[in-house]
Parts: structure tokens; C-alpha cells; sequence
């Protein structure tokens, strides 16, 4: 079969391709969809378009059959330019010659013209000789091609992952500049976060290649420690500032209490010593006011307090609970809507539910019941965990503020 075509130049690239094709060993037919299909995906690898791929795709319709016989001078198709122009729905005759050039460069066809450059094919007593554009690297090449698809799918999948990895640091460090510019408005370090936060969501509406999304993967990396070596003094402040008051307001109480008793022992010795008198005889209970026989009610428990943390801080680090809103979370009443949700999906009980909102306070058990979606897959049992968290916050020891914070240094790690 001839190796060089009619009226034009060969360079060393077309002529080291096609005796590769001549020389690589018989393999047994393939399927020629399968093989387009294969090609279709590693198309970049070889430097090939949509619209190239395209031109082969009808170059192939002309092939009878599903499969691609190798055997030499099997799969030759010969139609005419007009032909094949006319089966790609009416392309330019100059532009479907420039996509077959770029598919014989590449090696996917080669070229078998007639001595006079036509294209038709001879049969004499049983034997068949064709002119035209042989299809066998196809078959013969499938193997190569089924391995470059199966590289470009894995790089495609690893870009996929990366994209929805980036997309969560661009949220975190976007949510953690705002937080940030709420609590030291003084600072002007938080503008540069949020401009890459926004600078990076802009980017990922490109089509980006596998080293461009690692490029920016590695600059919220680092931006998002630089900014947790910012926040970690203020809400190192925040905490110790909160432990503070939850431990004066646990004194206070202790000092009411204790005052209260005092109160108590001393109006029963000034009774005693009034029924020690001469003259004192008992009033008839019938006569003695009702309020008192009312015995004396217990000191109440302090107040619960809301969490110290901002909400903006609280949806970064728990974001699963967004899911389960009727709208964006903007306030606490929309975080302890979506709180009471999704806690029946949890497995914790009405009971439960309302012993941790009065131990706690409506909104702090809101944050807990976000904090533990989180990590939802580690609590054997959520019931029995917020109704122990419940006990500590009813004797003062509980706040949701190092959850919060602990949440926020695993997704920023």
C-alpha cells in the first residue's frame, strides 16, 4: 500500500507515524463507536478538536459494519469530498480538508491515493484494492487510545475534586474575613481575604486545567492560616471573656443563694423566740393569712445566656445545617427553625429537645443541634449526648463555644 500521497508534501512526522501503523502487530477487530469514543476523550492528548473528531465520526459512517478490521486494506473508505461534506450537514470543502489534515498529522488516518489522486476502489477476480483514507490505526492504536481516555477521565475526576475543594476555602475564608471584620473592624488586614475569597469564586467559573485549580488551592491554603493565626487571639479573648462572666454569674448565684438561706434561719429564730413570750398563743389556721402558709420557693437558676460567638462564625463551621432551612440562615430565629428540622432526623426526642432548650436557651441548643450534624456520623447516640450536655449547662459548666471553635479548626487544617 502506498505511503506518501498524491501532490503534496511528506514530512519525517507523517512518515515515522504511518510505518508505525504498517508495523504494529495484528489485533483483532474493535468496535469503530467504541474506538471514536475512546479517541473522543484523549482528543487533547493528540492534539485534536470537538470538530475533528467530528470529521472522523463521519469518515466512519462510511466504514459497513460495527467493527474495524485491521487487515491491510480492509477498512479504506473512498468517498468523495462532496460526499463527505455533505454528510457533515453542508461544511466548507477548505474547512473539512484542514480537520483531515489535522486527523493524518496526528496519525488516526492514512492516506491511500491512487496513482492519479483518486479515490474508488478495484475489484478483480475476488481481489479488492481501495484508495482513500484507511481507518486501521484505529484498531490498530485502540489500546493506546483506551488508555489516554482512561488518564484524561482520572485527571477530569481529580479536577472535579479539587473545584469542590476550593469552593469550600473560598466559603470558609470569605465567611472567617467577615467574621473577622466584625469583631476588629480596626484591622484592615480582612479586605485582601475577601478579595481572593471573591478574586477565586470568579476564576472557577473558567474552565480551568488541573495545575490552575492546584495554584489556587495552594493560595487559600495559605491564606486561610494566615488568617486563623489572625482570628485565634480574638476569639482566644472571647472565650476568656465568656468563661468570666459564666463563672462571676455562677459566684453571684452561689452568694443569692447563700444570703437567702441566711434569711430564712433568721426569721425561724426571731418565730421561736416570739412563741417563747408570755401571752403568745397560736392564731387558728382558719385565721392566719393564706400567703403564709406558702413555704418558701427555691432560688432560681441563672438565666441562660446566648452564644458568644457571631452567627456568621457559627454557619461557617456548620454548614450541613443551611440544608435543612426554608431560606438562607440571616438570624437566630431562622437557625432554631431549621434546628428544630433536622434535631427528629437526629434521633432526639421532643423531651429532650425542650429539656435542652431550658437548660440551655433556645438559640445556644440551636448552635449545639448544628454543631452535632456535623459530626453526626461520631455520636452513637444524639439523644443521650444533648441531654448530658443539657445537665452541664443546667449546673453552668457548658457553653457551645469550643464546639464552634473546634469545628473551625478542622475545616480551616
Amino acid at each position: 500500500m502506498p505511503l506518501t500521497p498524491f501532490g503534496r508534501t511528506v514530512d519525517a512526522v507523517l512518515v515515522k507515524q504511518q510505518a508505525a501503523a504498517e508495523q504494529a502487530g495484528l489485533t483483532s477487530a474493535v468496535s469503530k463507536w467504541d474506538a471514536l469514543r475512546e479517541l473522543a476523550a484523549a482528543r487533547k492528548v493528540y492534539g485534536l478538536s470537538d470538530r475533528d473528531v467530528s470529521v472522523l465520526q463521519a469518515l466512519l459512517s462510511f466504514l459497513p459494519g460495527k467493527m474495524i478490521d485491521p487487515q491491510p486494506g480492509t477498512p479504506v473508505v473512498h468517498p468523495s469530498n462532496r460526499v463527505i461534506c455533505e454528510r457533515l450537514n453542508g461544511m466548507p470543502n477548505s474547512t473539512m480538508r484542514r480537520h483531515m489534515a489535522k486527523l493524518v498529522q496526528a496519525g488516526i488516518l492514512i492516506r491511500r491515493d491512487s496513482p492519479n489522486g483518486k479515490r474508488y476502489v478495484r475489484r478483480n477476480q475476488g481481489d479488492r484494492v481501495a484508495y482513500g483514507f484507511d481507518l486501521s490505526p484505529l484498531a490498530l492504536r485502540y489500546a493506546e487510545f483506551s488508555a489516554a481516555a482512561e488518564a484524561g477521565r482520572a485527571e477530569q475526576a481529580r479536577i472535579k475534586q479539587l473545584r469542590e475543594t476550593v469552593s469550600l476555602m473560598r466559603r470558609d475564608l470569605l465567611n472567617l474575613a467577615l467574621c473577622g471584620a466584625a469583631e476588629r473592624p480596626d484591622l484592615s488586614i480582612w479586605d485582601q481575604y475577601q478579595d481572593l475569597a471573591l478574586l477565586s469564586a470568579r476564576s472557577l467559573r473558567r474552565k480551568l486545567d488541573l495545575g490552575e485549580v492546584e495554584q489556587i488551592r495552594d493560595q487559600l491554603g495559605t491564606a486561610l492560616s494566615d488568617l486563623k493565626a489572625h482570628l485565634e487571639p480574638v476569639f482566644a479573648k472571647k472565650l476568656s471573656t465568656s468563661d468570666a462572666q459564666i463563672e462571676h454569674h455562677y459566684q453571684s448565684s452561689k452568694k443569692d443563694s447563700f444570703e437567702s438561706e441566711q434569711a430564712v434561719k433568721s426569721a425561724h429564730a426571731a418565730n421561736t423566740e416570739s412563741k417563747d413570750e408570755p401571752g403568745y398563743a397560736e392564731k387558728p389556721s382558719a385565721e392566719r393569712p393564706a400567703h403564709c402558709e406558702t413555704p418558701p420557693q427555691p432560688p432560681k437558676a441563672p438565666a441562660p445566656s446566648g452564644p458568644s460567638l457571631p452567627l456568621r462564625l457559627i454557619l461557617a463551621a456548620c454548614g450541613e445545617i443551611q440544608s435543612y432551612a426554608d431560606g438562607a440562615i440571616r438570624h437566630w430565629t431562622d437557625l432554631l427553625r431549621a434546628a428544630d428540622t433536622v434535631r427528629p432526623m437526629m434521633g432526639v426526642s421532643t423531651p429532650v429537645w425542650e429539656e435542652a432548650k431550658t437548660a440551655m436557651g433556645a438559640v445556644e441548643a440551636s448552635v449545639v443541634i448544628a454543631a452535632m450534624l456535623e459530626r453526626f456520623g461520631d455520636i452513637r447516640s444524639p439523644g443521650g449526648y444533648l441531654r448530658h450536655l443539657s445537665t452541664k449547662a443546667a449546673a453552668g459548666h457548658f457553653t457551645s463555644s469550643p464546639m464552634i471553635m473546634a469545628l473551625t479548626r478542622r475545616e480551616t487544617a
